[in-house]
Formats: structure tokens, sequence, C-alpha cells
């Protein structure tokens, strides 16, 4: 009765009907995915920039590329990810990831859309056929569904792949499904704003280009090289004149600006360019088989121009390049020929200009547009040829739904796993130090979450393992150095210190982070320093100007501490820390009554354990265990707060209760040997 009634129903409402299943199934597919956290980049251009936070910065963002990122190595120009960060901010009161997910969602649910019609468009320049708007449909929902996506929708950050994507995409269709309205230049608006959130959308007028000559003009590529055809070629050319000067000024403007103040790092030109070929022919296995997705791969340059995988991508190149002029011949594959022609311009970008990963599957998310048409279009084909056979025979139709439904399910199900796989720290960078083991970035992140959960013997280990194979790597020497100090080893750890500064010298996070280091151990002359030097490379790095007020509470350099809170507060207004020490700098307050304060309004655990430290060093034993608690019913798994507990007791000569003190934070914290060296000092007491 249901089939009936479905195949009794007009065309157009067919379609809408299967589209609006599709759509719900890219819910469906994305549902567990809402709640996936920060990752990566996330952390310096989201979790930490402070800029985000007001939207009155909005309007800043156009000009100020230092407002894309709390790292100067990745400041950059792209206002249009930016602001929609901040909008999410506002829209979450903070850092619920839930906004941000939901954000680049809805925009990868409209690109996927505006697909069909873009597909559906160009498979009816081949002809009319009744199965056209069905294959336009399973191409849409093929490329909305695909595994290797799932990359890209869950790495917020990566909303530039996303957003640039839909612009490009609703410029082209504006371009192809009004040709009568070119003359407006409306297709030029979408084109624009695309170029605010990434460089792609240089790839649009070849694109067009290329639609024109292939679509319109009814030429072949090897039409296209004839000297008799240049005045059709050049009017071709002419057409998108108007979109590649107004999109490359624009594109001029946004990365003049990041490249006048930004710091880039780059892979050997050549041997990049001969490695590329190979990393084609692993994206495009991928489109077929999505199984080892990596969110940071372990592939590294190809060193020997005769090595076996330079080969094989120059096959595959070659074999590419042919396929498309051959399929561009004859008007009913020169879909398959234009999808090609996507596929490889779009990859073009980041193969020719060297950047630090040699490969990244998120940067086949605009490719696989291309590539996904492609493949429809040649099954199309093939179905086309025996189409009245499949028309007298039900179970010929039966077979190609069950078909296309089981490859949309397959990709369907592997997203869905992958974003399993990107719920959170953990999960991730245990993925990477599988599928990509010699990931020296991989083994520390993950090594990261660990110590983390103070398991230091797992971090450590990890940590060591990821020196093999990243020895000048500056972020792992600092985490190196924050695990050793944990661990007492604070001779090795100032050394990794040191590292961090000498291989990096222009990141603030080396200068911080060393600076914290010799704060904690009373060096409060050199870590002002390190931590003015941190400010003087990032003043938003809010971190630094949080160590550095209290470095300068704690040598009651009050005018240095009004300064730095004022500026603090211009950044960040009404921000409770910062009037804290702003007004313990008009009061001229002592350090402990500075921490006391802090404490009180702050309510965080830290700076109640940081007070009960202060008591402690100025022999208020009592005072240090009311602090202590207090840090306690902040964090009840606080095993610092525990140990400076037992250490008190210790001091009162309170042996009996030292004992449960730090018997409780060894329970927190296995490897906690101050801790130990306390415990043992109680029951060496106990008579």
């Amino acid at each position: 009765m249901y089939k009936q009634l479905f195949f009794n129903m007009k065309q157009g409402f067919k379609i809408f009907i299967l589209g609006l299943i599709l759509l719900i199934g890219l819910v469906i597919t994305y549902s567990n995915h809402f709640m996936n956290g920060f990752h990566f980049d996330d952390f310096h251009a989201i979790n930490d920039n402070i800029y985000i936070r007001s939207l009155k910065n909005i309007p800043h963002f156009f000009s100020h590329p230092e407002m894309f990122s709390s790292l100067p190595s990745h400041w950059g120009l792209r206002p249009l990810v930016t602001s929609s960060l901040a909008i999410d901010y506002w829209l979450a009161g903070g850092l619920n990831p839930f906004y941000f997910q939901l954000s680049t969602f809805i925009v990868f649910a409209l690109l996927a859309v505006v697909l069909y019609f873009v597909y559906n468009k160009i498979i009816k320049t081949t002809g009319e056929n009744t199965w056209s708007e069905y294959f336009a449909l399973f191409a849409a929902g093929l490329y909305a569904l695909h595994t290797a996506n799932a990359e890209t929708v869950n790495y917020i950050i990566s909303r530039s792949d996303v957003q640039s994507s839909f612009f490009i995409v609703l410029s082209f269709a504006i371009f192809i499904l009004y040709p009568n309205q070119r003359k407006k230049y409306f297709y030029l608006i979408p084109a624009l704003i695309g170029v605010l959130a990434k460089e792609t959308v240089l790839v649009l007028p070849v694109l067009l280009f290329f639609y024109i000559t292939l679509f319109e003009k009814n030429m072949s590529l090897s039409d296209l090289l004839k000297p008799s055809n240049f005045k059709i070629t050049f009017k071709s050319f002419l057409v998108v004149v108007p979109i590649f000067i107004v999109v490359g000024a624009l594109q001029y403007y946004t990365l003049s600006k990041a490249l006048s103040i930004s710091e880039n790092t780059s892979t050997p030109f050549f041997y990049y360019i001969i490695t590329q070929p190979f990393i084609w022919v692993h994206y495009f296995i991928t489109f077929f088989i999505p199984m080892n997705l990596s969110a940071d791969t372990d592939w590294t340059i190809i060193t020997n121009p005769f090595d076996d995988r330079i080969i094989i991508g120059l096959i595959f190149i070659s074999l590419l390049v042919y396929t498309i002029f051959k399929t561009s011949v004859k008007k009913e594959t020169r879909p398959i020929s234009f999808g090609l022609i996507w596929f490889s311009f779009s990859l073009l970008p980041t193969s020719i200009m060297p950047l630090t990963e040699v490969m990244n599957d998120h940067r086949i998310f605009f490719p696989f547009i291309g590539l996904a048409f492609s493949v429809v279009c040649a099954i199309r084909l093939f179905i086309l040829k025996h189409q009245k056979i499949i028309e007298t025979k039900s179970k010929y139709q039966r077979f190609i739904f069950v078909a296309a439904l089981l490859v949309l399910s397959s990709y369907a199900y592997g997203a869905f796993q992958r974003n399993k796989v990107w719920k959170d720290e953990e999960s991730l960078w245990l993925d990477v130090t599988i599928k990509s083991p010699e990931n020296g970035r991989g083994l520390m992140n993950y090594g990261l979450t660990q110590m983390n959960k103070a398991n230091y013997d797992i971090a450590l280990l990890n940590f060591e393992k990821a020196l093999i194979y990243c020895p000048y790597y500056s972020t792992l020497h600092i985490n190196l150095g924050i695990i050793k100090n944990v661990l007492n080893r604070s001779i090795e750890a100032e050394d990794h210190f040191k590292k961090s500064i000498q291989y990096e010298p222009t990141s603030p996070s080396a200068y911080y982070y060393y600076s914290n280091f010799l704060k904690q151990h009373n060096r409060l002359g050199e870590a002002r320093q390190m931590a003015e030097k941190a400010l003087d490379l990032n003043s938003a790095y809010m971190d630094a100007r949080y160590t550095l007020m209290a470095i300068y509470s704690d040598l009651e350099l009050w005018d240095n501490l009004k300064t730095t809170a004022e500026k603090t507060l211009e950044l960040l207004p009404s921000d409770k820390v910062s009037l804290t020490y702003l007004d313990a700098s008009m009061k001229r307050q002592s350090k402990i009554d500075a921490s006391v304060e802090l404490a009180k309004n702050s309510q965080t655990p830290e700076s109640y354990l940081n007070l009960s430290m202060m008591y402690y060093q100025k022999g208020l034993f009592e005072k240090c265990i009311e602090a202590s608690y207090e840090a306690i019913k902040l964090k009840p798994d606080y095993a610092d707060a525990y140990n400076n507990i037992g250490a008190a007791y210790n001091s009162l000569g309170k042996f009996e209760e030292a004992v449960k003190a730090c018997e409780k934070a060894i329970q927190l914290k296995p490897d906690f040997q101050l801790a130990k060296n306390n415990l043992n000092w109680a029951k060496s007491q106990i008579k």
C-alpha cells in the first residue's frame, strides 16, 4: 500500500520526501557529536582567545589578525570564522560546545541542500531523464553522509572549510542556475563572504571557467587547446575575470594582513611537491574505503624521488588527467570530467604550498564535492544503459534501492563512529596513537590527557616516545618540564623549560610555563622576567597576565600591579581576578591579605591552595589547614590540598591526623612523592 502510494506521487514531491529523509538521516548520523569538545587548534583559537568573548570585537576581526588566535604563530585574518565563534560564545554564555557544533552543522546541512540543486543542474545538461533528480539527490546524500567529512564537522575551528565550501557552492549555484542574472553579479556576494572564511575561494573562478567551456560552450578539454577555438576560450575566460579580480583583491587583503605579522613554517618545497601525488592516491582511496582516518597523521615527506610511492603517485596523476580529458569528449560523460576537475583543482592549493603537515584528512572536505559527483555520474551512466530492463524488472529496482541505501548507511555509520572518537581529548588522541604511532604530537597530546588524570607514568612514557620523533618540539618540552617538576625532578624540568624557549623563542607559552616553574620555586625575580616576556609576545595572553599580577603582588610592586590590572580590565572588563589585584594595589595590601581576598572573590580551589601554602610559609598552620579544606570543598579530589593538611599537622605535632591526610593524598595521586615524604615523616614520629 505504502509503496503504491509513493509511486503515485508527483516527481517533485517524491524528491522532497526523499530529501527530507536524507536530512533526517544526516541529523541522526551526527546526533552524537553535538557535545563533542574542543581539540588541538580549538584551544588557542577559541578557548584561550579572549576576543571572541565579546560581540563588540566583531568589527575588529576584519582588520586585526591577532584576534584570530592567542598564539602569534597562528595569527591570521578569517573574520567570518572568528565572528561566528563570537556569536556562538554569546549564545552559549561561555564555552558550551553544543552551540559551536550546532553552528557548524547547520552550515554543513545547508551545503548539502545547495549541492543537490548544483548536481541536478549539471546532470540535466547531458539531457533530460526521469531519473536525473534521483541521482542528484543520491550524490548530495553520498557527500553529506561520507565518513571522511566527520573529520571536518567535528573539528570546530575547521568550520573554515565548511563555511568557505558552502559559500563557494552557493556562488557557483547562483551562477549556473540563474544565467540571465549574471550581469547583475549577485553570484559575487557569496564568494566574497567565503573569502573571509578561508583561501579556498580562489578555486571558484577556475571551476566556473570549466563549467562554461564544458557545458555552455559544449567544448571538450581537447577543443579548449585548439588554436581555432581561442576566441571562444577567451570569451569564457572574460566571463570569470570579474570574480577573479574581486575575489583575488579581497584575498590579497586578508593574506597581506596575516603575512605581515604571522610566522610561517614550511617543509622543503621539492620533497613536499613530489610527495603530494601519493597523498592524492591516499585521498582517492579514502573516498571509497574511509577506514584509516586520523586527526593527526604521521605521514612525512618522501625524500627519495625513486621511491615506489612516488612512482605510484605519478601513475595515478597521469591516469587522472587522462580520464579528465577522455570523459570531457562526450556530452554524457562531461559531468564525470567536471567532478574530477573539481577534485583536482581543489587539492592543488595545499599540494603546491608547502605546509607543516604533508597531509591532513580535513583537506578533502571541499575536493570530495567533486569526487562524489563524478562517482555517482559514472554509476548513472552504467544504470542508464540498462534503463529499459530495470524499468521492467522490479527486482532490479529493488536491488538498486537497497544498494544505494547500504552505501549511504555504511558511510553514515562510519561518520557516527568517528563522532565517538572526537568525543574528548583522550578518545581522539588515543585513536591518533593507534592510527599514527610515529606522530610525536599525537603521542604528546595523549600523554597530556593522562597527565591531567594524574597517570604520570603513562604520561611520561608517551612524552618520551614523542621526543624520539619530535626532539625539537617546544610544546613537548613544556609538558616534559611540567611533569618532571610534579615528579620532583626539578633540575631536569628546568632544562626542558629552557629548551622549549630555545627551540621556539617567539612562543609566549614557553616563557609563561617557565615563569610558573620559577614562581613555584620562589625565584620571583626570574619569574617576573619570563612572564613579562610572554606578555611582550602576546599582550592578550590572560594566563600570563594572571601569573604576572601574582608575582607583582608577591614582590609588592604595587604600581606595576596597578598598571597590569588596569590593562587586563581593558581586555576583560569586570574580570574578578583583575579587580581583586587592582584593589590590592590601591590598598597596598600584603601578599597574604591579597591572597585571602583573591580566594574569597575568585572561589577557585587553586586560590585557596595558594593561600594555604602562604599560611604554611608564615607558620600559621591552623589557618593553612582551614584554607586547604576550603579548597577541598571546591575540589573534593584535590590531592595537593590533603598534602598541605598533612604537612601542617606534622608541623603542629599532630602526626596521626597527618597520616590520615597524607594517605588520602596518595590515594588520590598514587605517585605523589611529596605526600609520601610527609607520610613517612609522620609515621616515624608516632611512638
